[in-house]
């Protein structure tokens, strides 16, 4: 019989990183404000409007152990194909907290700027079409986001800044 080293099937089984956790604690509406410019300015008609969506996420961690506040932010403007002129704005400020347990340091910043916008995004579509559509237009339904192409956009923009910062500092 040859000589094998007897191994035990705990040590043999491979290392199970631990288990995400992610649990939404509260949702809520931080900021709303919509503005009905073609009412104010006493236009009537249906003009064909332009749809421009600016979306922004930030996180930040709250007092709580592995609580974090991340608040997804919205600028939508509606314009006149033809002329440009403004017919409506909304900014909307949504902000979820969540309890978060089982991601690794390296990877909590794509986590929260990624996962939990996806979580809180299908109430934010529901705020923005009861909002356009008590402000007397028709309900504007959000196509879907790509939080992971915002999230590399976003870490570009803050590299090319980075850059552009120590481009200009002094050298002593």
């Amino acid at each position: 019989m040859a000589d094998t080293p007897e191994t035990t099937p705990a040590a043999d089984a491979p290392q199970q990183p631990p288990q995400v956790s992610n649990r939404i604690v509260t949702q809520y509406v931080r900021d709303l404000s919509f503005e009905n410019i073609l009412a104010q300015k006493g236009i009537k008609g249906d003009a064909t409007p332009e749809i421009q969506v600016q979306v922004n996420v930030d996180a930040r961690k709250r007092g709580n152990d592995n609580q974090f506040e991340v608040i997804t932010k919205l600028n939508i403007t509606s314009k006149t194909k033809d002329a440009g002129e403004p017919l409506f704005i909304l900014e909307l400020e949504y902000a979820g907290v969540f309890q978060i347990s089982g991601v690794p340091e390296d990877q909590m910043h794509p986590f929260l700027l990624i996962e939990c916008p996806r979580l809180t995004f299908p109430y934010i579509r529901h705020i923005v079409a009861n909002a356009t559509r008590e402000g007397g237009f028709q309900a504007l339904n959000l196509e879907q986001i790509d939080f992971v192409a915002l999230y590399r956009a976003q870490l570009a923009a803050r590299m090319e800044a980075q850059k552009s910062q120590a481009e200009k500092a002094p050298i002593n």
